[in-house]
């Protein structure tokens, strides 16, 4: 498409959300949560058709020779196809953040002032393979009070298209304007482009993709970006680790799924345990076909792993690849994570209180974790019904990024004729 053709078609579509963001803005909750129940109940029914269209889309991206983790990303299931459609429901069954005042009190001048959480507005969704994406965003949005422009990749087509027929069908079911949540309908990469710096239509970007993506997208943007680079997730055993928790842990961490941002890439082990942890989770690693790279400690203790290099600290493998440290202690722990991690998902087993605790207050990730897998680093397990992605900055929002983060607050003031002097 002539790049004039793909800025007149994506200036349209952004002065359609814009229109209907102020509908959505003013609609009520029941209104809201009933076209998420009517898109949860189309999804369930057109399930076979969601997974006819997904079947295509993946037949169509192995024969371009996709790799490995993009295929398993854009691939749908029966339960994958239910999940969504729960999600939708969760959402709906969460509170309102939209109009909640907090923080109300009466100042020395006799006024009142609070906070009033409210929507952002226009909300552009970038992202790749995913198709779940399109219903998750779709409804945390809707649910926030915000329109949505949803631009999918074009190895993920004909499953986003589906979806989005599902979500109308829930828009028009509520009174809503079906322009409220738009799927960009051409794959041209200068869609992107164009979305990225429409300022007069869109107030934040959302990215979720590679590092490529994420990377143009920072580069390019006009308007504020909600974001993770990379997923370069840890788990520490500690000294004072339980040996059936820590196997457990960090093996689920690892090969639960392996091209997600929140597994784990890099296992850290206390010199004290690691010849006890690491010959038995090691043996479940490779029965797995996991390649494992180590330094020298590691090496030492078990001999089919090969030699970690300076990259392989800072590699994010999204594959059966994992990197193995023996540490001399949590100091070093902590200091590995800081030099190496990508404030993402970081994971301590230990039942030393002292130490865990110290390890949630200075690690600075979005997500720190206790006897727990990195893989619980999810907006559906946190609770939040679903989640736009996952935002590893420090302002606005971070974390798995849910309702409240799809809102901001104004300040309010209320007063009786009040004029300061």
């Amino acid at each position: 498409m002539d790049i004039m053709d793909v800025r007149t078609y994506m200036h349209a579509v952004g002065r359609e959300a814009r229109s209907a963001s102020r509908w959505v803005a003013r609609s009520d909750t029941a209104t809201r949560d009933r076209a998420l129940a009517a898109t949860a109940a189309a999804i369930r029914r057109d399930a076979q058709l969601l997974l006819a269209a997904n079947a295509r889309d993946v037949e169509a991206a192995r024969a371009a020779g996709l790799e490995a983790a993009m295929v398993d990303r854009l691939t749908l299931t029966p339960k994958a196809v239910d999940a969504m459609a729960e999600g939708l429901v969760q959402i709906a069954a969460l509170p309102d953040p939209v109009g909640e005042i907090s923080d109300l009190s009466f100042r020395p001048t006799g006024i009142q002032v609070g906070r009033m959480r409210v929507p952002l507005g226009v909300i552009g969704i970038i992202y790749e393979a995913r198709p779940n994406v399109t219903a998750d965003a779709a409804g945390l949005c809707l649910k926030s009070g915000n329109a949505a422009i949803l631009r999918g990749g074009s190895e993920a087509i004909h499953s986003n298209q589906a979806i989005a027929a599902c979500v109308k069908e829930g828009l028009r079911a509520a009174g809503l304007p079906e322009t409220a949540i738009q799927v960009v309908e051409i794959t041209d990469r200068a869609a992107v482009g164009e979305l990225v710096t429409m300022q007069a239509f869109v107030d934040v970007i959302v990215p979720r993709g590679g590092k490529g993506l994420i990377e143009r997208i920072s580069a390019e943007a006009c308007v504020p970006v909600i974001k993770h680079l990379n997923g370069v997730c840890h788990v520490y055993i500690d000294a004072g680790a339980d040996p059936g928790k820590a196997i457990r842990v960090a093996d689920n961490a690892k090969t639960q799924r392996y091209g997600t941002c929140n597994t784990m890439e890099t296992l850290l082990v206390h010199e004290a345990v690691a010849r006890e942890i690491l010959p038995p989770l090691c043996r479940i690693y490779l029965g797995k076909g996991v390649e494992l790279r180590g330094d020298a400690a590691a090496r030492a203790i078990v001999a089919q792993m090969g030699e970690a290099t300076e990259e392989d600290w800072h590699a994010e493998y999204l594959a059966p690849i994992l990197s193995v440290r023996v540490v001399s202690g949590l100091d070093q722990a902590i200091e590995h994570i800081a030099a190496y991690g990508s404030q993402h998902t970081d994971a301590i087993v230990t039942e030393d209180y002292g130490r865990a605790r110290r390890f949630l207050r200075e690690v600075d990730s979005s997500s720190v974790m206790v006897n727990a897998s990195t893989r619980f680093a999810d907006g559906f397990e946190y609770g939040l019904g679903a989640e736009i992605g996952i935002s590893t900055d420090k302002l606005h929002a971070r974390g798995p990024v849910g309702l409240e983060g799809l809102t901001s607050q104004k300040f309010i003031v209320l007063g009786d004729g009040h004029v300061r002097t």
